[in-house]
């Protein structure tokens, strides 16, 4: 394998000509992307334009409907989202039309009170329940396009945690009559989801407030929740597709609605996702953005994931977006084989923060330790006409002034970093920064030969966690009668390798008020006996 160089620092004149001469501008966007400061030379580009020739003909292919997701025989749809046009069955772009219009038209009757609460009222909050994608395009949204006094105030049970559904319930108390309840399953049987759904459904109802009347739900056509739905007459379905997966659907209804509802401009994300589309499909290394992150996350990273990505967008609106990449990033590129069913292990990890925040947190790690990383800076160039310069200090120029500084400091310590610019951000921009990243991971796994869109290892630790919720029920029903029993007597009865899970499972259940006790010493497992009072 090539071990490919670390970035040195340049002098002035050369990493001036660097820099112009790898610069990508859309002027259309207002967009650029600065890829001088990572390891990649024009050497690299050349030795991996033959791959990227093939890379942009499976996307190419992709887009047309082929079966992309070989591992589940599904194709990969997410860029008709925002092209209805190009979708290989004309009655598919039909369906993602009518969807998109009938998310605006319900957003609006709420929003305007044509449609109303139970009784008679207008809408004052939402609760929107839905893990992984679900949650996390929705709440980018939500924190990127948010104004103050605009749309319906959001709420997430983006867990199951009881702690954060208390908290939730709590803070909306009488309220809860008043909101909108969106379910968002694509399958209708994640337990997460449905756990919340419960929760918030049998709040309401002590309440005397009516569930269907308020209830939305998100999902694939025919699902378990879409069943209930129509069963129940809920107060509107939107449709998932199966050819779009978690964490490429924030161009679907799971990010389409909570736009609409906070009165977003739906329509501009969609354009903007579409034009870098558009941009990142041109078939040349030096021309396409989304291949020449790749190209730079590859060459950084030996090809193998090497070096961690740390996102410091600079400003608060897209704090969330370190997040959203973490999904989109590691579910997509973490794989153990390739799809030659080789070992592979793949994967870039994600983390990050905002500027100029992190200057106060973990910048001095990136300065000064270890060289394990490359940061991708995020900059907006146009600052909110409402905050006036005061004693001369205009606050826009004192933020770039940070990210110019930070980058230079960490190029002199030759340490790697892209930086994204914008002259302006909104809802237009969003889009086009989504679908930036979408085509880079997708092209960067086809540099590697994984495929980006299943998650094996989400479904083992899914599969696993039903194991442990099946031992925690037989668990209960050995204890059933009372008599005090230790974990190597349970072991044996139930059958299994290690008293491990048991001791994580009582722990669980003694510390709360399900009636179960123990004696001994908690520090000391062996000497612990437990018994249900």
């Amino acid at each position: 394998m090539t071990t490919f160089p670390d970035f040195k620092p340049q002098a002035s004149a050369e990493q001036w000509q660097r820099f112009c001469s790898l610069l990508w501008h859309h002027e259309g966007l207002g967009m650029w992307l600065d890829v001088s400061r990572m390891a990649v030379t024009p050497q690299h580009l050349e030795a991996l334009t033959p791959a990227f020739t093939a890379a942009f003909k499976a996307m190419e292919a992709l887009e047309a409907g082929a079966i992309a997701n070989p591992d589940e025989g599904r194709q990969v749809g997410h860029y008709w989202l925002r092209a209805p046009q190009l979708a290989p069955e004309p009655a598919i772009g039909t369906h993602i039309r009518q969807e998109i219009d009938g998310i605006e038209a319900f957003a609006q009757q709420v929003l305007s009170g044509e449609v109303q609460t139970p009784g008679l009222t207008p809408f004052t909050d939402v609760l929107w329940i839905g893990i992984g994608g679900s949650g996390l395009g929705p709440l980018l949204i939500l924190r990127a396009l948010e104004q103050q006094g605009q749309g319906l105030p959001f709420h997430f049970f983006d867990n199951v945690d009881p702690q954060g559904f208390s908290r939730t319930l709590a803070g909306l108390g009488e309220r809860l009559r008043t909101t909108l309840m969106v379910v968002v399953s694509k399958s209708g049987g994640t337990p997460e989801p449905r756990l919340g759904m419960e929760q918030a459904r049998a709040r309401l109802e002590a309440l005397g407030g009516s569930w269907a009347d308020q209830a939305v739900a998100v999902t694939m056509t025919g699902s378990q929740l879409d069943r209930l739905a129509v069963e129940e007459r809920w107060l509107r379905r939107f449709d998932m597709f199966d050819w779009v997966g978690g964490r490429t659907s924030i161009t679907s209804a799971v990010g389409l609605l909570p736009a609409a509802l906070i009165n977003a401009d739906l329509r501009g994300f969609l354009a903007g996702a579409a034009e870098m589309d558009v941009a990142t499909r041109v078939p040349e290394l030096t021309a396409n953005p989304a291949a020449l992150m790749a190209a730079a996350w590859h060459v950084a990273g030996n090809g193998k994931g090497h070096r961690d990505m740390v996102v410091l967008p600079y400003r608060d609106r897209l704090e969330v977006f370190s997040r959203y990449l973490q999904q989109l990033v590691m579910e997509s590129l973490g794989k153990r084989l390739d799809r030659d069913g080789e070992p592979a292990h793949q994967g870039i990890a994600v983390y990050g923060n905002k500027g100029s925040t992190d200057q106060h947190a973990y910048v001095q790690q990136l300065r000064d330790g270890i060289d394990n990383f490359f940061v991708t800076f995020i900059e907006v160039l146009e600052d909110p006409s409402d905050v006036p310069p005061l004693h001369g200090d205009h606050p826009g120029d004192y933020l770039d002034g940070f990210l110019q500084g930070t980058r230079a400091a960490l190029s002199e310590g030759g340490r790697q970093s892209i930086t994204l610019s914008m002259r302006r951000f909104d809802a237009r921009l969003l889009g086009a920064l989504v679908a930036l990243f979408e085509r880079a991971v997708g092209l960067y796994a086809e540099l590697v030969n994984i495929n980006a869109y299943d998650q094996p290892g989400v479904e083992a630790g899914k599969k696993a966690a039903a194991v442990i919720l099946d031992l925690q029920s037989r668990l209960e029903a050995v204890l059933a009668d009372g008599k005090s029993q230790d974990l190597a007597s349970l072991q044996l009865q139930l059958g299994i390798d290690s008293p491990e899970p048991l001791f994580w499972i009582l722990r669980h259940l003694c510390g709360n008020p399900r009636g179960y006790v123990a004696s001994g010493d908690w520090g000391t497992p062996s000497s612990l006996v437990f018994r249900l009072s």
